[in-house]
């Protein structure tokens, strides 16, 4: 199972309780780092607030379900 797939069975329950939609889940490698991208979305906007928020929520659960082998960045951003 890919990183994207096992990241989103994870992450896409707890990020909707909040009140958000998951746009999309990326794990990328960029200039030499890797990042695992959440792009989120709700109606009226997303705030830098919100993105903070969704990535307090998965951040922990990411750690503890320890799902990706190389170290990666966090990127939660709206579309």
């Amino acid at each position: 199972m890919d990183v994207v797939k096992k990241v989103s069975d994870l992450v896409v329950k707890p990020i909707e309780k909040l009140g958000y939609n998951v746009v999309s889940i990326t794990f990328e490698k960029e200039d030499g780092n890797y990042y695992l991208r959440i792009i989120i979305d709700k109606t009226g906007g997303i705030s830098v607030d919100d993105c903070v928020n969704v990535s307090r929520c998965v951040d922990p659960l990411l750690d503890e379900a320890d799902l990706v082998e190389n170290n990666y960045i966090l990127d939660v951003c709206s579309k």
